[in-house]
């Protein structure tokens, strides 16, 4: 009998699509890269930083975690984000913007540094569906308040209760818009 897996409810904002990260301040703009983060990683992420134990989604061997950081800098992680392959789609468990880039509310009442961040995480996980031969399909559970908000940022349809998916059409903006490439779909 296979074990019950419990996902958890995708609860971070869009803020805004980018076309990488961008300054909240000046509007500059960054590349970023996404690197996968192993059991010798676990060290460099501090549980006061995160609101999700980030030790224990690394140690998931079901699961791949990966950090997002501005090219050239990939010591400071911009976010974190939690996937696996599923049959024909990417399953996103988790997506969190570093304490930084959360704004005032979780960042000690001071503004986001980055702005960009989540929408970059879930091109990420189109982007990674694609590269299965998925056609960009991911899907999540999402926090309930926010099923409106993936429909109107990311364009999320709802599949069944809080489950939600990005189609290929949707997937194919994203991996555009964050990785200036175009599906082969398109």
């Amino acid at each position: 009998m296979k074990k019950k897996i419990s996902k958890r409810e995708v609860s971070v904002e869009i803020d805004k699509l980018t076309n990488s990260i961008e300054n909240a301040i000046t509007g500059d703009i960054f590349d970023t890269e996404f690197h996968r983060l192993t059991d010798r990683n676990k060290k460099h992420i501090s549980k006061r930083e995160w609101l999700f134990d980030w030790k224990k989604e690394i140690s998931n061997k079901e699961r791949e975690v990966y950090k997002l950081t501005i090219k050239d800098n990939p010591d400071v992680i911009q976010g974190l984000i939690s996937l696996n392959a599923e049959n024909n789609y990417v399953f996103i468990h988790l997506v969190e913007n570093a304490k930084f880039n959360r704004g005032k509310k979780y960042n000690d009442g001071k503004e986001k540094i980055y702005m960009g961040v989540s929408g970059n995480m879930f091109a990420f996980a189109c982007k990674k569906s694609y590269d299965l031969g998925f056609g960009g399909f991911v899907a999540f559970v999402a926090k309930t308040s926010l099923i409106e908000h993936y429909n109107q940022t990311l364009g999320a349809e709802r599949a069944l209760g809080q489950r939600m998916y990005i189609g290929s059409e949707k997937a194919s903006y994203l991996i555009k818009k964050y990785f200036k490439i175009i599906p082969l779909w398109d």
